[in-house]
């Protein structure tokens, strides 16, 4: 029993809190996002959230211009509306929220979402997608500068912008490359933070620092490993005692002057990618539940495939933080950031859709009622969404238990 407990605080603890962590800031991300084009868009914004409701802590704006923290016996009440933005922190950790003043279409009193214009609003339901995307280039392009990981088939990289490497083949005995555990198919990254793309780069960099220490940093397994061999005097056979081949770095795209265009490409590359999944996903499930009505069985067991097929390929919250994430923080910083930019744009891909409770399926809805130039009153925008969002509650419970499922 404590083996297990021990071994599920050094594998998958870590990794879990990471992960929380990073959801976390994606979402508040993507509030922050509604929040800018709010304020830039004359909406008041009643208070800004970092995690939910129960408050930890508030601060509000005084007089003299400068944020003074608000004691509790000053915290408005549920349906209070405060004088002025009020920044929380809150006791769960499950994200953050823009609650916006008049947040019904239906509303009119100045300052209100309702009472913004259709371009208004447009930007401001769409401004958290926006920031999920913004998020996304912005990881993909320090990946991008610092080795991405091929993670799509046809990734995007500028010609003649991809690195050779210089691959250990062999290691002569008694050296200092035995000595200090070099072993074959090591990539050598850096010869004291010099970085080496071929064997001449080795050679050069060894003679500047005879009979001396010198740091290697080398790739093994995806890993990042420090060696410190003391090189041989100059009058040596060898220095290091390797040799190596040149090879293009596996699976990893390495850019220098175009990591930001490679970075935007990307994000559009997955974007499209993430559509087309949920295209696939939305087809498979429609024919899973109408085969069910044939008069044939084998179309009926294909149908029931299908539908079992679905849910191993979606992933809820449970399965992002429990399994997901945990194995990618295990492989290092770079793939903890890859997931981190893959679920920011599958955020901003969600929020697109027109599903009621999400910020698309609202910018749709209020498009309808503008379209038939009818008026969107609030109890309807309220049915409408709240039956949505009970559907999307129940989605999420099925895909919970399914995560939870796989995970034991």
């Amino acid at each position: 029993m404590w083996e297990g407990i021990l071994s599920f605080i050094t594998n998958y603890l870590p990794g879990i809190l990471i992960g929380l962590l990073i959801l976390m800031f994606l979402v508040v991300a993507h509030e922050f996002g509604h929040f800018i084009l709010a304020r830039r868009n004359g909406v008041k914004v009643n208070e800004f959230g970092i995690g939910f409701p129960p408050r930890a802590i508030a601060w509000q704006k005084g007089k003299d211009g400068k944020w003074h923290k608000l004691p509790k016996s000053k915290w408005p009440k549920p349906n209070e509306t405060p004088k002025s933005l009020i920044l929380s922190l809150n006791w769960l950790p499950i994200g953050g929220f823009c609650a916006m003043d008049g947040e019904s279409d239906a509303d009119t009193k100045k300052g209100t979402f309702g009472a913004a214009s259709f371009k208004s609003k447009t930007k401001i339901l769409f401004g958290g997608v926006m920031m999920n995307w913004i998020v996304a280039f912005i990881i993909l392009t320090v990946l991008a500068f610092i080795g991405m990981p091929q993670f799509m088939e046809n990734q995007f990289n500028l010609e003649g912008e991809s690195h050779t490497v210089a691959i250990v083949s062999t290691i002569a005995k008694d050296t200092p490359a035995e000595k200090v555990g070099i072993e074959e198919n090591d990539i050598i990254v850096k010869i004291n933070d010099e970085e080496i793309h071929k064997a001449e780069d080795i050679t050069a960099i060894n003679n500047k620092y005879p009979g001396e220490k010198v740091k290697y940093e080398i790739l093994r397994d995806g890993k990042t490993i420090i060696l410190e061999p003391t090189l041989n005097k100059a009058d040596a056979k060898y220095k290091i005692g390797i040799s190596t081949m040149t090879g293009v770095e596996p699976e990893t795209i390495r850019s220098t002057w175009s990591a930001p265009i490679v970075g935007a490409v990307t994000t559009i590359q997955f974007t499209g990618e993430t559509f087309k999944g949920l295209g696939t996903l939305v087809g498979n499930l429609f024919y899973g539940a109408f085969s069910q009505f044939s008069f044939d069985g084998s179309v009926r067991e294909e149908g029931r495939e299908t539908i079992g097929d679905i849910g191993n390929q979606v992933t809820g919250p449970v399965g992002i933080i429990g399994q997901i994430f945990p194995s990618f923080v295990n492989s290092g910083f770079t793939y903890t950031a890859l997931i981190a930019a893959v679920i920011s744009i599958s955020l901003a891909c969600m929020n697109v859709l027109p599903i009621p409770a999400l910020d698309g399926g609202r910018w749709f809805l209020i498009l309808i009622y503008k379209l038939r130039k009818k008026k969107l009153t609030k109890e309807t925008e309220e049915k409408i969404v709240s039956r949505a969002f009970l559907v999307l509650i129940l989605l999420m419970l099925i895909i919970t238990i399914l995560d939870i499922t796989k995970f034991f």
